[in-house]
């Protein structure tokens, strides 16, 4: 084990006898906000206290065992328990990795996923289409909900834009690494020469606010207009001023809502995205920050940067951040991303471990 990580466990070991020390303080158990804040802090160090035993043990048994070798009786025994503990210690060690890595609080949140189209005219909403429809797949095959929050589609089946909301098991940590410029290229329905055009469209996806730490909205600073709805929906949707439309006046970010049956349902779910945009403005301002120290994963945030290519054509998806190349681009539209994602989270934590390193 390299010697960063092993004064990090040991760190570790450290803090959970002054975190059993705490807990047994009766000023501490008096106090129920701050007895669950170290009891959680208790929980998440032990967990990595336990593990890291447990490779103390395994290295503590491995030793025992190479002094078994000399023993023409035991070498047989000895060298297979030898085996057992390097692997035990490889994979020990792996857990442990990931464990110390720093945990961003809101990838255990649902998310909305805002995909706009952008150059490419019609082809670039029916590809929006495509992309809404790859990701709700994708969250049907691994068991989350979406549920749409708001849609502008446009006159042949696309979207021009279009936010869902996904809820389910670490949804924003899975999907965070999906914002930023989707480019494809293919033959459009619409094409009679058989020419393959370049089209984009860009992708946000931003974590749900937490209701106790959502920003607190003034109503002086919302503009809400309503106005009636478009697109497909029925008669209903058509009839009554049922849409939604709230523009936050001090940063110009604006969210609509039209697809619910009520004025006050779509009201509330224009809120919803705008106070998320306007947490996602704040992060990306960070988030820029940060990049100019340092490239990484997430980049500077911005949605122009352009991430990812589907090529029709070839059956070739391309994903410029880390070289990652799979020719299985129609079983991705149809929601298979688990190996992008998988690719996206290992590279993330190969530079977070490598910061580590270098902090450590």
């Amino acid at each position: 084990m390299k010697p960063f990580l092993r004064n990090q466990l040991e760190r570790f070991a450290q803090r959970l006898e002054e975190l059993d020390f705490l807990l047994s303080r009766e000023d501490i158990m008096g106090d129920m906000q701050k007895y669950r804040s170290i009891s959680r802090e208790h929980a998440d160090v032990t967990a990595v206290a336990g593990r890291y035993q447990r490779y103390l043990q395994t290295e503590a048994d491995i030793a025992a065992a190479r002094e078994m070798l000399a023993d023409p009786d035991m070498a047989e025994m000895a060298q297979d328990e030898i085996s057992a503990g390097e692997a035990a210690l490889l994979q020990l060690e792996d857990e442990l990795q990931r464990l110390l890595l720093p945990k961003d609080p809101d990838d255990a949140r649902p998310a909305f996923v805002e995909i706009r189209a952008g150059t490419g005219g019609d082809e670039s909403a029916l590809f929006a289409g495509d992309l809404a429809r790859m990701y709700t797949r994708h969250a049907t095959n691994v068991g989350w909900k979406v549920e749409v929050m708001s849609a502008n589609e446009n006159e042949i089946g696309g979207y021009k834009e279009v936010v869902l909301r996904v809820d389910g098991d670490n949804v924003y940590g899975r999907l965070r690494f999906e914002s930023g410029g989707h480019r494809v290229q293919r033959v459009p329905a619409t094409e009679t020469q058989g020419r393959i055009h370049t089209s984009a469209c860009t992708v946000a996806v931003m974590p749900e606010p937490d209701e106790h730490q959502a920003i607190t909205l003034n109503p002086a600073d919302l503009r809400i207009d309503t106005f009636r709805a478009s697109g497909a929906g029925g008669q209903h949707i058509n009839k009554t001023d049922s849409a939604v439309r709230v523009v936050h006046l001090p940063t110009g970010i604006v969210a609509e809502c039209q697809d619910g049956r009520s004025q006050h349902s779509n009201k509330a779910k224009a809120l919803q995205v705008l106070q998320a945009r306007i947490q996602e403005k704040k992060r990306s301002e960070r988030a820029a920050k940060e990049a100019a120290l340092r490239k990484g994963l997430i980049g500077s945030g911005d949605r122009s940067d352009r991430i990812r290519t589907y090529n029709f054509p070839q059956g070739r998806l391309t994903d410029h951040r880390i070289n990652l190349t799979l020719y299985k681009l129609l079983a991705v539209m149809e929601g298979d991303l688990g190996d992008v994602l998988d690719a996206l989270q290992h590279a993330r934590e190969a530079e977070l471990l490598a910061e580590l390193e270098v902090n450590g």
